[in-house]
């Protein structure tokens, strides 16, 4: 099977460097979750504005008030308030939107918000979940984060909020071994891992 797509959930600190490195190496474009969240924003806001200037203004021009989403629709032109909604329901369509169109053009890793369940019946998209063992998680993250943070609240935060959102929009457990075709510890290193997965979707 030649795989057009691959898509990679890992728990917190399993190695941040994977993805990017499999995209380079197979001269793939790379979307991780930042950029679905910042495309999802700026539509959010664009399909808002849109339906306020068709109810000619009745309702003002809503808005969500997160950074990522006002500077998209400054950079658009838009000036937005300060009153508005967040819609979560309506940002997993449109990241789901997001990632189908990624797979419709192909040659991309895709990385999490739910990629392994919206095209786990593409035969041609490869799905991975990268972990590690607790404890490098732990040394990895107290290498960044000042003394005094709680290391393991963080992880078990990270992996809850990850875990969470499959749950309540695809009705999927996030470590069910079914919804990947390789489960890999990134033990070994990050590098070791990526060319792990490289190998085992391109043989």
């Amino acid at each position: 099977m030649q795989y057009r797509v691959l898509t990679v959930n890992r728990s917190s600190e399993a190695g941040e460097q994977n993805c990017a490195t499999i995209a380079e190496n197979l001269g793939w474009k790379l979307l991780d979750k930042d950029i679905i969240d910042a495309i999802a924003y700026a539509a959010h806001g664009m399909r808002m504005w849109c339906a306020a200037t068709m109810s000619t203004w009745n309702h003002g021009c809503a808005a969500s008030n997160q950074q990522a989403m006002r500077s998209a629709a400054l950079a658009a032109g838009l000036e937005l308030r300060d009153n508005a909604v967040f819609d979560a329901q309506e940002m997993v369509k449109i990241s789901q939107n997001v990632i189908e169109q990624a797979y419709a053009e192909g040659n991309c890793v895709i990385v999490g918000r739910g990629s392994q369940c919206v095209l786990q019946h593409k035969p041609d998209a490869y799905h991975v979940f990268v972990y590690a063992p607790h404890r490098q998680r732990i040394l990895r993250l107290r290498e960044r984060l000042a003394q005094g943070v709680d290391v393991e609240e963080r992880i078990r935060t990270v992996d809850g909020q990850r875990a969470k959102y499959l749950q309540e929009y695809w009705e999927k457990y996030w470590l069910n071994p079914h919804l990947y075709d390789l489960m890999i510890s990134s033990h070994e290193g990050e590098d070791s891992t990526a060319r792990i997965i490289q190998c085992a979707m391109t043989s």
